[in-house]
């Protein structure tokens, strides 16, 4: 017997077409992703190449979190500070101004790079994991391949001037959604405003975060700024407001002023433009099935991912979920078991389809019980 659900949770529109976004960011490259649903709700030239300045740190940053997270690395191992580390603090970079022959702990260099943009603890920080720089460099190459990173090369750790140190806004949204879901704890560091660096050899010096989108009042919290005379100011930018989170990326705003103006304009748009549904949370029962011959006459299933969709303010079409399966479905059952899929439709289109697994094992029921299911359903058609 084929069954076909609908359920009935919505009837609205559903925009996939970023095209048809009403604004224009005053940048040479911009990019705005819903970060739950993964779809991208505006783009302008997003896979042009650009120099990310101090946007690398985020995978500086990264690699150092990974290695925590695995255990080869530790918030209190120190790393002595080259005179290479050093001198960049001495040449007009920022910088968390280290010393040389300091041994400086890895939680304090990561919040140099993090907070001041420290370029002299980018350094540190590579040379302590991997020897030199250059070394780690490829491993942050091979990171950005690794997470779907194209049309990224890493030539160091801090992006300072080299023409091999290359991404585009596209890229830098992928690393940013990277580093908030795959390390939360840590993201927090990029919301915090100051860092004082109990310095060698002086008074403590404190520098407040460069990301001026933390100063206003609308929940952004991270990510990083860049700026380079050739690329202009950029800045990756990630909110969260009531449930919802969005990531932004631009580059080649003309003034630092247009950076901060720009980059709220277009969090702003995803937030007042655009709705999130959430259709289905991972591992969690969505629905039930009908079952033959089981000791339950249902079973629950469940989507192995969270399914999220976006859609658009102020319209509404059809957005019909459609629950299909070939049942009722003999027992016994697995469970995660494949039973079901789940099909998202929108004006008569297929726009999404997703697996759905049974939540728990359905045993069958014993010889004699099979026999009156089966005699009630020659008579009675009752499953």
């Amino acid at each position: 017997m084929y069954k076909n659900f609908i359920l009935f949770l919505f009837s609205i529109l559903f925009f996939f077409n970023h095209s048809f976004a009403n604004i224009d960011i005053k940048a040479r490259t911009a990019i705005l992703q819903d970060y739950l649903s993964g779809e991208v709700l505006y783009e302008k030239e997003p896979d042009r190449s650009i120099y990310p300045a101090s946007m690398t740190k985020i995978m500086t940053s990264i690699i150092a979190f990974d290695l925590i997270k695995s255990g080869d690395l530790s918030l209190d191992e120190k790393f002595l500070i080259s005179e290479k580390a050093w001198r960049l603090s001495t040449a007009g970079y920022s910088s968390m101004f280290v010393m040389v022959g300091d041994e400086v702990s890895v939680e304090n260099l990561l919040k140099g790079i993090i907070v001041a943009s420290g370029n002299d603890s980018c350094i540190a920080l590579a040379e302590g994991i991997a020897g030199t720089e250059e070394e780690f460099a490829i491993m942050m190459t091979s990171k950005a391949r690794e997470i779907g990173m194209e049309n990224t090369n890493f030539a160091n750790s801090s992006g300072i001037n080299d023409p091999d140190n290359y991404s585009t806004v596209r890229d830098i949204m992928i690393m940013s959604n990277y580093l908030i879901k795959n390390h939360p704890e840590f993201y927090k560091w990029f919301k915090e405003k100051e860092f004082t660096w109990d310095r060698t050899g002086g008074d403590p010096i404190t520098q407040g975060n460069r990301n001026p989108l933390l100063y206003k009042n609308m929940g952004v919290d991270g990510v990083k700024t860049g700026y380079l005379a050739v690329e202009r100011y950029s800045l990756a930018s990630s909110l969260e407001r009531k449930g919802r989170r969005l990531i932004a990326v631009g580059s080649g705003f003309e003034t630092k002023k247009l950076r901060s103006k720009e980059s709220a304009k277009l969090l702003t748009y995803g937030l007042t433009n655009f709705d999130l549904v959430e259709i289905a949370k991972s591992n969690e029962s969505f629905s039930d099935v009908d079952v033959w011959l089981g000791k339950k006459n249902k079973v629950s299933v469940y989507s192995k991912d969270d399914i999220y969709k976006i859609i658009k303010k102020g319209q509404k079409k059809l957005l019909k979920i459609k629950l299909i399966y070939d049942g009722p479905i003999e027992a016994p059952i697995k469970k995660d078991q494949i039973l079901a899929k789940l099909k998202i439709v929108y004006d008569q289109d297929l726009v999404g389809e997703y697996d759905l697994l049974a939540l728990e094992d359905i045993k069958k029921v014993n010889i004699f019980s099979r026999l009156i299911k089966s005699l009630n359903y020659l008579i009675w058609g009752d499953v």
